[in-house]
């Protein structure tokens, strides 16, 4: 069976969104275009992880262009995206291993979000090995999403991103232990927190 590629090039909108209240949330990458729409579940640390490496990314761009990149320093308000998910949310994939790269020719951001595979190794060395032949895997891989942004959209995904990714519970001020809405045993105060 061939690889599945979700291609948006470029798309309406790229965002980060979750589903679910704090401390329940599942995180979605979410493209969208001409009336379709692809949502890819991951865990917080990877939208967290993708932000911060996107602006990375960026930062580096305009420092070997000496500015002459098409990319903003900060995300622009004009891109801005605060809308919710577009509805119904669902999930094509589970993301285990992301990409990101940036196209000169094109001057815009690639990034590739691909489904977590299940490998069967032996050991590290076959695992590194069955890990390469499955990115090279251009024809027979696991499903991808692969989206084309500007630099501006791009910064204004990483913005949105790290938001998200911050608006969850918030934390203790004795412990910075995130708080729930059940209750909250904080260890400072006389509870304790066993370690697994």
């Amino acid at each position: 069976m061939s690889r599945q590629v979700f291609l948006y090039d470029p798309p309406d909108r790229f965002v980060a969104g979750t589903v679910g209240l704090p401390g329940r949330r599942t995180f979605f990458l979410q493209a969208s275009s001409a009336g379709r729409s692809t949502s890819v579940a991951l865990e917080k640390a990877q939208v967290a992880a993708l932000a911060e490496r996107i602006d990375e990314l960026l930062d580096e761009v305009v420092r070997r262009t000496g500015g002459s990149a098409p990319v903003p320093a900060v995300a622009p308000a004009e891109v801005a995206d605060t809308a919710p998910l577009d509805t119904p949310v669902e999930e094509e994939f589970r993301v285990g291993t992301m990409a990101l790269a940036w196209d000169g020719e094109k001057q815009c951001m690639v990034v590739e979000a691909q489904a977590l595979v299940e490998l069967d190794a032996e050991s590290e060395e076959e695992l590194a090995e069955a890990e390469e032949r499955l990115i090279q895997d251009d024809q027979n891989g696991p499903p991808i999403l692969r989206v084309r942004i500007s630099g501006s959209m791009a910064r204004a995904f990483a913005k949105r991103a790290l938001e998200v990714v911050n608006a969850g519970r918030p934390p203790c001020p004795l412990c910075s232990l995130p708080l729930d809405p059940e209750g909250h045993v904080c260890p400072r105060q006389n509870g304790y927190r066993r370690e697994t």
